[in-house]
C-alpha cells in the first residue's frame, strides 16, 4: 500500500517531485564541486610546497657524526634520515628527517635533538607541508589554517544545503498533512508515515545525487581550466598551471555527505508531520495561514487590494522564503562588495604604482648575491638598442646623530621627529630610535649609484657633478597635517653643515665623515620608496668603495633600473628584457621584472579573483533562486485553494497575475533594498580609508556588473512565478476547493 501510494503521489505531483529532485541535485552538485575543487587545491598546494621546500618533515642542523645519524635512524617513528648536502656548510650538517607518522613530528623532533645533545634552535619543521595534513605546531601563535578553513566552509555549505532542502521537503510534506491525517485515523502509525516519507525521499534523490556528483566534477574541472587559461597568459608561469586530480575517497565523501544532507533534510519535516494527531492533521485546510493578521500598508498603498493580499501571502510563507531571502541578500551583498573592492583596489594600485612608476622604470633586474663593484657590464648594458636610460645601484644602511640644533625650524615647530613618528601610519620606521646627549640617533639609508648615474643626478638637481661627497634627501613627512596619499613634506635639518658623520649600523664606534655636496628634496629616478623619517644618503660608487670598510652594511643584492625608449609596447618590452637577460645571465644570478607585464599579471590575477569570488556569489544566488522555484512550484496545491477562494469572491485572473508580479517584485527587490545602504556605507568608508575622493571613485564604480546581476536575480524570480502562476490559472476552481481529494 505504501509503495503504491508513494509511487502514485510521485507520478501525480510532478511539480513537488521535481522540486525535491532539484534540491537534491543542487546539494550533490555543490558538495561534489567543493570537495573536488578543494581536493585539487590541496593537491596543487602540497605539490608546490614539496617542489619549493622539499617533502621532509623535520630538519636538524649541527655538527652531526655518522654515529649520531645512526641514532636518528634508530627512532621507531623515523622512516629515513638524509644529509642535505646542498644546505650543509659552515653552520653545520643539515639532516632531513622523514616520519612514518607525521602527526607526532612536533613531539619527536625535540626528543631527537635532546638525544643528540643539541639545542632546541637546531630543530626546524616543514611547517607548511605539515599543515597540509592538519598538523600544526602547538606552540605557534598563528599556525597556517587554510586547510582548516576549507573544511569549515564545507561544513557551513552542508548546513546551508540542509536548510534549503529541508524547505523543499517541508513544502511537499506540509501539502499532505490532511491526507496523512486520514491515514492516521484508519490505523497508520507514526513510524509507517515516517518510513513512507523517507522512502519517497530516497527514491526521488538517488538519481539527482548521482547526476549532481558528475556535474560537480565537470564544474570543478571547468574552474581549473579557466584558472589555467588565465595563468597561461603569464610569462614563465608553467608551474602555476593546475593539474586535475580525483580520488575514490572524494567520491565516497561526496555521496555520503549528499545522502546524509538529503535524508536528514527529509527526516526533520517527517518527524514533525508524524507527531501530529489525526484530528490536527484532518482539520488542516492546506492553505496559507497567518498566525497574526497584519496589514501590508506600503504594498496596499502602492498596489491596492492585490498588494495587501500579496503581502499577507508572503508573510504566511515567511519561513519557506527565509532561505531564499538570506541567500539572495548574501549573494547580492557579496557581489556588490567584491566588485566595489576590486574597483577601489585597482584605482588605488593605478595611482600608487602603475601611474607613479610609469616614467620611472620599465625593467628592473636584481643581481643576487652580487656586490655593485663586482658588476662589470654597466657600459655594455647602456649600449643595448632600445634602452633610454640605465642606472645600477645598491642599498646600504648607516646611522646618523642629529643634534637638536641641527633640526630644521619647521620640524622643531611641529614638535620634532618623535612627534611626527608617533602620528605616522603603521609600519613606518621611527627616525628617533634613541636620544642621547642632546642628539637623536636615526637610521640613514644609503643608495649607492654608479658614477655616471650620480653625475647625471647632480646635473638634475643643479649642482656641479662631483664624486667625493653625498647628497642628502632633506625632507620629512608632516603626518600631522596630511595623509599618506597626499603628503606634505618639511625640511628635516638645517642646510648648513658641509659634512655628515655616518655611523656603522652595527658598530657605532666605526664611522666616516663625508662631505655634503647638496641638500635636496628631489630623488633620483629609481624604483624605491624612501623612509619617511630618515635622512637618505645618495653617494657614488667610487666614494662608497673608500668608505665601505668603515660603514659596511651593504645589502647582498645589486639592482639595475632600465627605462625603455618605447614603454607602451608589451612585445618590444619583452624582447628588450630577453636581450638584457642574454647579456647578464651567463655571468650573474639574476631576476628581472617587466612593468608592463606586471600590469598584465595584476589584471589577470584580479580577473581570477573575480572569477572565483563571483562564482561563489552566483552559487549563493543560485541557491536562493532554486528555493524560490521550490516555493512557487511546491506550493501549487495549497495556492490552488487560496486563489480559488479569491476568485470565488470576485478576484479576476488579472488580479491574480498582479499578485504574482507583486510577490516576485518583493522577493527580488528585498535583498537589493537591504544591501544597497550597506554597500553605500562600505564605499564611503573604503574611499575615506584610502584617502581618495568620491568623485575619483564614481567614474570607475562597477554599476553595470551590479545592475546585470540584479536584473538576473529579478528575471529568474519572475520566471519562477510565471511558471507557477501559469499552472495555477489553468486549474479548475471547483476541484481546487475540494478538501478531501487525495492528490
Amino acid at each position: 500500500m505504501w509503495k503504491d501510494y508513494s509511487s502514485g503521489f510521485i507520478k501525480n505531483n510532478k511539480a513537488s517531485s521535481l522540486s525535491i529532485m532539484a534540491a537534491a541535485l543542487i546539494a550533490a552538485l555543490f558538495l561534489s564541486f567543493l570537495c573536488t575543487l578543494f581536493y585539487n587545491f590541496w593537491m596543487d598546494e602540497t605539490a608546490r610546497i614539496i617542489l619549493e621546500d622539499g617533502d621532509w618533515d623535520g630538519r636538524i642542523t649541527g655538527e652531526i657524526s655518522e654515529l649520531q645519524l645512526s641514532t636518528i635512524k634508530s627512532f621507531a617513528n623515523v622512516e629515513k634520515a638524509v644529509i642535505n648536502n646542498a644546505l650543509s656548510g659552515a653552520k653545520g650538517t643539515v639532516v632531513d628527517i622523514y616520519f612514518y607518522n607525521r602527526k607526532v613530528a612536533y613531539q619527536d623532533m625535540p626528543l631527537i635533538a635532546e638525544r643528540l645533545g643539541l639545542e632546541e634552535n637546531a630543530v626546524s619543521y616543514n611547517t607548511l607541508l605539515l599543515s597540509q595534513y592538519l598538523i600544526h605546531d602547538p606552540n605557534a601563535k598563528q599556525p597556517p589554517m587554510l586547510l582548516s578553513l576549507y573544511l569549515v566552509v564545507l561544513v557551513l555549505v552542508s548546513f546551508s544545503l540542509i536548510l534549503i532542502i529541508h524547505n523543499s521537503f517541508a513544502v511537499s510534506m506540509n501539502a499532505r498533512i490532511h491526507q496523512f491525517g486520514i491515514f492516521s485515523s484508519i490505523g497508520a502509525t507514526p513510524g509507517q508515515i515516517r518510513f513512507c516519507l523517507m522512502q519517497e525521499a530516497a527514491v526521488l534523490s538517488l538519481v539527482p545525487i548521482l547526476a549532481g556528483w558528475l556535474l560537480g566534477i565537470a564544474l570543478s574541472l571547468g574552474v581549473i581550466k579557466a584558472t589555467n587559461l588565465l595563468a597561461s597568459q603569464l610569462p614563465q608561469r608553467d608551474n602555476m598551471l593546475l593539474q586535475f586530480y580525483y580520488h575514490p575517497a572524494i567520491f565516497a565523501v561526496t555521496i555520503l555527505a549528499s545522502l546524509f544532507t538529503v535524508l536528514f533534510s527529509a527526516w526533520l519535516p517527517a518527524i514533525k508531520l508524524s507527531r501530529m494527531t489525526p484530528l490536527e492533521a484532518i482539520r488542516n485546510a492546506g492553505g496559507l495561514q497567518l498566525r497574526k493578521k497584519k496589514k501590508s500598508r506600503l504594498l496596499a498603498l502602492l498596489f491596492g487590494m492585490e498588494g495587501e493580499l500579496a503581502g499577507n501571502a508572503l508573510k504566511a510563507q515567511k519561513k519557506a522564503l527565509r532561505t531564499s531571502t538570506l541567500s539572495l541578500t548574501l549573494s547580492f551583498f557579496g557581489f556588490s562588495i567584491m566588485m566595489n573592492f576590486f574597483s577601489l583596489s585597482t584605482l588605488s594600485t593605478q595611482y600608487t604604482y602603475f601611474e607613479r612608476y610609469q616614467n620611472v622604470w620599465d625593467i628592473m633586474v636584481t643581481l643576487k648575491d652580487t656586490k655593485m663593484e663586482d658588476f662589470k657590464l654597466t657600459e655594455k648594458l647602456r649600449e643595448i638598442r632600445g634602452i633610454q636610460d640605465c642606472v645600477v645601484y645598491q642599498k646600504a644602511m648607516a646611522k646618523v646623530r642629529i643634534p637638536d640644533s641641527w633640526q630644521s625650524d619647521e620640524l622643531a615647530a611641529l614638535g620634532g621627529p618623535a612627534v611626527l613618528a608617533g602620528q605616522a601610519a603603521s609600519g613606518a620606521t621611527d627616525a628617533a630610535t634613541a636620544k642621547e646627549a642632546g642628539a637623536w640617533l636615526a637610521e640613514a639609508p644609503i643608495v649607492i649609484l654608479d658614477d655616471d648615474a650620480f653625475r647625471a643626478y647632480c646635473e638634475e638637481i643643479g649642482i656641479t657633478p662631483r664624486l667625493d661627497g653625498t647628497i642628502i634627501l632633506n625632507q620629512i613627512w608632516d603626518s600631522l597635517h596630511s595623509n599618506f596619499r597626499h603628503r606634505i613634506y618639511v625640511p628635516y635639518v638645517k642646510e648648513a653643515q658641509d659634512t655628515v658623520t655616518l655611523l656603522n649600523a652595527k658598530q657605532e664606534s666605526c664611522q666616516a665623515e663625508i662631505p655634503v655636496l647638496a641638500y635636496t628634496q628631489t630623488v633620483p629616478v629609481l624604483k624605491e620608496e624612501y623612509d619617511n623619517y630618515t635622512l637618505v644618503q645618495f653617494m657614488p660608487l667610487s666614494l662608497w668603495e673608500k668608505t665601505a670598510e668603515h660603514l659596511d652594511g651593504a645589502e647582498e643584492d645589486t639592482y639595475i633600473r632600465i627605462l625603455s625608449e618605447n614603454r607602451t609596447d608589451p612585445a618590444g618590452m619583452a624582447a628588450l628584457e630577453q636581450e638584457v637577460s642574454r647579456l647578464i645571465s651567463p655571468d650573474y644570478d639574476m631576476v628581472s621584472e617587466n612593468r608592463i607585464q606586471d600590469k598584465i599579471t595584476n589584471d589577470l590575477m584580479i580577473q581570477g579573483y573575480q572569477l572565483i569570488l563571483g562564482g561563489l556569489c552566483v552559487m549563493l544566488a543560485f541557491i536562493g533562486i532554486a528555493n524560490v522555484f521550490s516555493y512557487t512550484l511546491g506550493f501549487l496545491h495549497q495556492r490552488k485553494r487560496e486563489f480559488a477562494q479569491y476568485m470565488s469572491v470576485g478576484l479576476t485572473p488579472g488580479g491574480i497575475r498582479k499578485m504574482f508580479c507583486i510577490e516576485a517584485l518583493v522577493i527580488a527587490l528585498r535583498p537589493l533594498l537591504i544591501t544597497l545602504p550597506l554597500t553605500a556605507a562600505f564605499i564611503v568608508f573604503a574611499v575615506r580609508a584610502s584617502h581618495l575622493n568620491l568623485s575619483e571613485f564614481l567614474p570607475v564604480a562597477p554599476v553595470a556588473p551590479i545592475a546585470v546581476f540584479s536584473l538576473a536575480i529579478l528575471g529568474f524570480v519572475a520566471l519562477a512565478y510565471y511558471i507557477g502562476g501559469k499552472k495555477i490559472l489553468r486549474c479548475s476552481m471547483a476541484e481546487a476547493l475540494r478538501d478531501d481529494t487525495l492528490a
